[in-house]
């Protein structure tokens, strides 16, 4: 697949399986990722992967993060919760690392972060594989946080979610590029 079709062609896949991408297909992902824009070579982000059990232990650490936020959670709720992780058979936790600079702003180093993301979903597809980009509760939740490591000066973008896709992934409506831009003179 050609960039320029892999850019306009990229689409989300909700429902995934085995296999994961590992091994060569993993390390492409993850150097793809690595080139993304970064104003001063900051490198304000990091990746955990989390795939096998550890997904299982994750599950654990969403229901622990909704209890807190809301003790009287439903069964329906806090198994929605420990399930989540099970959905993909790799997930990639794409961290924010924000550090003082002068020229940098915290802005800049989130959107470095969130091209890291964007650059694992097009890797992925690029080999085959299908992706997921998941944020909600769970990517603000300060006691995933702690769970999962992060530093005081850390806070997630989101779980990538990669595996194969189960159904075939249905392109997104096409938008008319015109109608995002306009002409300053």
């Amino acid at each position: 697949m050609d960039a320029i079709t892999l850019l306009t062609q990229r689409a989300s896949a909700p429902r995934l399986a085995e296999p994961a991408p590992h091994g060569e297909a993993l390390q492409n992902i993850i150097a793809a990722a690595v080139r993304a824009p970064d104003h001063a070579r900051l490198r304000p982000w990091r990746l955990i992967t989390i795939e096998g059990d550890a997904r299982g232990r994750l599950g654990e650490l969403f229901e622990e993060a909704l209890l807190k936020r809301d003790s009287n959670a439903s069964e329906e709720q806090r198994t929605k919760a420990r399930n989540a992780p099970l959905r993909a058979p790799l997930l990639i936790a794409v961290v924010v690392r924000l550090q003082e600079h002068p020229k940098v702003p915290a802005i800049e180093q989130w959107l470095s972060a969130g091209c890291v993301a964007h650059a694992v979903l097009l890797a992925a597809q690029a080999q085959g594989f299908g992706g997921m980009w998941r944020t909600g509760e769970a990517s603000y939740d300060r006691h995933i946080a702690s769970g999962l490591g992060l530093g005081d000066n850390e806070e997630l973008a989101g779980f990538i979610y990669l595996g194969t896709p189960l159904l075939p992934v249905a392109t997104a409506p096409r938008e008319v590029p015109a109608e995002f831009v306009t002409r300053w003179s």
